[in-house]
């Protein structure tokens, strides 16, 4: 049986907090100084991670055309490498960002950015007072699921979230969405210690799932498959750890220590053998009267 929207919540943040409050000293070491800590955009040989995840953060903040927006929300918004670009360089009047990590919202608020709200928080809980021009979600979507649900009750929970950021979008605003996806695999053949040691109480999207999903409330305007920049942000991750081992260590004991590195170099092998796959999607919302979950 599928677990109910409030137990769902508990442990989304249970897993939430299992993975990124191992401590914001010990991801310094191998992230990137924006500490962003997903599928960077490489497009040149000589790219830095750097320059990669940057290109990544454009990418999406011009899906939601960020220099014209005044309203915000990023929903998993990590560290604060998008709200601190929209505070920032676009000068976003308010940016709302949602995390269920207690190290990550403090750390975004001890940064003290300009018109930012960031909020530990699940988007299923969240109940905004006013509309955005555009909502920003990175590397959060796989975290909405749980393996005991199945694909029908998880295209039905996609749905949901569809149709809130719907209501939560003005009409001429978008969703730009990156998600890690099963690609040539199946949930069965997922790696248990990836399931169980990294990532519990998770279960990726497929295509199909988040395409079913948005039928009839978003437009799907481009839809990409990055999984070999996620393969090279991986061994990039991987070296940059290796080459800090004994700091890792000091910082966060040797099982710790090796369960990322296991992790990482797992993780870039199944992108690189298209096990599974890395999407970005920009979605429209359609104008007028759209489908909602329980149908026309």
């Amino acid at each position: 049986m599928a677990p109910n929207g409030s137990v769902r919540a508990t442990q989304a943040a249970a897993a939430i907090r299992h993975h990124y409050d191992v401590g914001n000293d010990f991801y310094s070491l191998w992230l990137d100084p924006s500490l962003t800590y997903s599928c960077a955009l490489r497009q040149e040989a000589d790219d830095t991670l750097e320059t990669a995840q940057q290109r990544k953060l454009r990418f999406h903040l011009e899906a939601i055309r960020a220099d014209n927006a005044t309203r915000v929300l990023d929903i998993g918004c990590g560290w604060g490498s998008i709200l601190g670009q929209l505070s920032g360089t676009h000068g976003v009047q308010q940016s709302v960002g949602l995390t269920l990590s207690d190290e990550q919202a403090a750390f975004i608020r001890d940064r003290q950015l300009p018109g930012v709200e960031v909020r530990t928080e699940n988007w299923t809980h969240y109940e905004p007072d006013s509309r955005f021009d555009g909502i920003i979600s990175i590397g959060a979507f796989e975290h909405f699921a749980t393996p005991e649900e199945t694909p029908a009750e998880k295209t039905g929970l996609y749905r949901e979230f569809f149709t809130r950021c719907r209501d939560w979008l003005n009409d001429g605003g978008a969703l730009s969405l990156q998600t890690i996806t099963y690609a040539n695999m199946s949930r069965e053949q997922a790696s248990e210690f990836i399931q169980q040691s990294i990532f519990p109480d998770a279960d990726l999207p497929t295509l199909a799932e988040i395409t079913a999903a948005a039928e009839g409330i978003f437009e799907v305007r481009s839809v990409g498959n990055g999984r070999l920049d996620y393969a090279w942000t991986c061994e990039q991750w991987a070296h940059r750890l290796r080459r800090r081992h004994a700091e890792a260590v000091r910082l966060v004991g040797p099982e710790i220590t090796a369960r990322y590195e296991r992790y990482l170099k797992m993780s870039a092998v199944g992108f690189r053998m298209g096990k599974i796959g890395l999407l970005r999607l920009v979605l429209q919302p359609y104008r007028g009267a759209y489908f909602r979950s329980g149908g026309a």
